[in-house]
């Protein structure tokens, strides 16, 4: 990583690194203890010590596969911790359910934030029928201490558990919902990402398992583009951080989802190809990941940095999916201070979003199809019932007369967006 492309963080671990000389800690003693007074020396703790997913550690702690965790309201331990779990590949199908007719403060076309997902999921029903509870009650919610407790976690180097000690740390739980036999314990994202911190579910499980006799289920809740995703996980050891397993998924929406290939085919039919615009031609192959950024803008602007700190993205992956909302249309970027782009949404980007789930699926689509790779990549597509090859799709790129895409390596590389975009698609009809 360049020096220009480091961020704050990057640069505040690293002196910490060498100030206190950590890596040599960790090899000798296998784990180094900072306190917030350490880190402060440097940054504020809030913004140096809480990386939700493993993009978004700093790069030093990349390099030599360390995350660290809190382990009291003042510190925290770094070491070769397995940390993150990744995310399985949700399943197609799309449950629907309503909410309470009469009901006006909660709307399914706007929900801005993951505390409304969570009404919403409630006052639906989705989350009686995934817990398979007829009654639930909420409870406890917001931030609390911890208590105490040991577990153990992999060493993902050396494949072998460490011991660590938790003694009144902060937690945060969104929400919880108790029933007859269960207390569920929901971590609740608007943000789409590979993976999770394990810690987010975990020290919430520990703490409430010592304070009731009922069993306690770590349920995962992921909004995005109309879609509830619920996961539900399980420790199969209660001591071990990575014994966790996931006993259950499933999707919901309260919004109507029918989209059928002859929907798309219409698109297709009444959307008029437009010439290229001078962006560069997208390498971004998650349509989902690009529709959720825009959910996030829809919100406020955000700069470059806060897109890639807020955001499961590095600085390259920001650069990507930004260039392709733009390249769409949806999005648009000033310079603020130090020329450093800031991105919002576009009238059009903006009217989009706004829609429902059915008509905005519709308009992404007529979005995409008014560029000739993918309208023509489609074509193909139900003229043969199959997916182009990539070396068909770059036939259709290069004569689509693509902005700044010369070498055949980039018209490779890029021609798995088109693929990506079109596999997206396509399952919206499947769903």
């Amino acid at each position: 990583m360049s020096e220009k492309s480091k961020g704050q963080n990057d640069r505040a671990w690293e002196a910490l690194f060498e100030k206190y000389d950590i890596l040599s800690r960790i090899r000798q003693e296998g784990k180094f203890m900072i306190s917030a007074a350490q880190i402060k020396e440097y940054r504020e703790p809030r913004l140096m010590a809480k990386f939700d997913h493993r993009i978004n550690l700093p790069q030093i702690f990349s390099d030599h596969q360390l995350a660290i965790l809190p382990v009291s309201r003042g510190d925290y331990v770094i070491s070769h911790f397995d940390a993150y779990q990744t995310f399985p590949e949700p399943v197609p199908a799309v449950s629907r359910l309503s909410l309470p007719s009469g009901l006006q403060s909660l709307n399914a076309n706007h929900i801005p934030s993951e505390a409304i997902a969570i009404n919403c999921a409630l006052a639906s029903g989705m989350l009686a029928d995934f817990l398979e509870e007829e009654s639930l009650l909420p409870t406890v919610s917001g931030r609390m201490g911890s208590g105490q407790f040991d577990f153990q976690i992999q060493n993902c180097v050396t494949r072998t558990p460490v011991s660590v000690s938790v003694n009144n740390s902060q937690i945060e739980i969104d929400a919880a919902f108790e029933g007859a036999a269960s207390l569920s314990l929901l971590e609740a994202k608007r943000d789409l990402s590979e993976d999770f911190l394990i810690r987010q579910l975990y020290y919430p499980f520990r703490t409430w398992s010592c304070r009731m006799t009922k069993k306690i289920r770590p349920i995962f809740l992921v909004y995005s583009n109309g879609i509830f995703s619920l996961y539900e996980y399980e420790f199969e050891n209660p001591e071990s951080y990575n014994s966790l397993i996931l006993r259950k998924q499933k999707n919901y929406s309260i919004e109507d989802t029918s989209i059928s290939l002859e929907d798309l085919k219409g698109v297709l039919l009444r959307t008029s190809a437009v010439p290229e615009p001078e962006i560069s031609f997208p390498q971004a192959n998650s349509m989902k990941r690009i529709i959720n950024l825009c959910e996030l803008l829809s919100a406020q602007e955000l700069s470059q940095d806060q897109v890639t700190e807020q955001y499961a993205f590095d600085i390259r992956q920001t650069s990507y999916y930004t260039d392709a909302a733009r390249y769409l249309g949806l999005l648009d970027r000033r310079y603020g201070d130090g020329r450093r782009p800031v991105y919002f949404l576009t009238p059009m980007g903006r009217k989009i979003m706004g829609l429902g789930y059915r008509q905005r699926q519709l308009a992404l689509c007529e979005a995409m199809l008014k560029h000739r790779p993918f309208r023509e990549t489609f074509r193909l597509y139900l003229e043969t019932g199959v997916m182009p090859d990539a070396s068909a799709i770059v036939s259709v790129m290069k004569q689509s007369g693509l902005y700044k895409v010369e070498s055949m390596s980039t018209y490779k590389r890029r021609s798995s967006t088109v693929s990506g975009w079109i596999h997206w698609m396509l399952s919206l009809a499947e769903g």
